[in-house]
């Protein structure tokens, strides 16, 4: 007896969930970031598994899963260095402090 397809997209969608909770709850963008992470690596887990599952022998899934992998990479750091430059002009890393862009 293995793992079946839905038994992996439900543990995706329970990191995803939980991912999404801790976004939209969360006041420290540090959190904030490391959760949208969990909900990128939710989805490479739904793309592996896909992949792996179909038999597609063009490894596209696994593809896929790296380039997001770099996408959420580079997002890391924009995002660390926005946290950064916010922290150093407003002394706090706070979502719901940071109105800069408000009139």
């Amino acid at each position: 007896m293995g793992i079946t397809l839905s038994q992996v997209l439900i543990l995706a969608a329970a990191m995803f969930s939980i991912g999404l909770y801790g976004a939209l709850t969360r006041k420290s963008v540090v959190i904030v970031v490391m959760c949208i992470e969990l909900m990128f690596n939710a989805v490479n887990l739904n793309l592996v598994a896909f992949s792996f599952f179909t038999g597609m022998s063009a490894l596209r899934g696994q593809a896929f899963a790296v380039f997001v992998m770099v996408v959420s990479a580079c997002e890391l750091g924009l995002c660390m260095a926005i946290a950064i430059l916010l922290y150093r002009n407003r002394a706090t890393v706070e979502v719901d402090r940071i109105n800069m862009m408000k009139w």
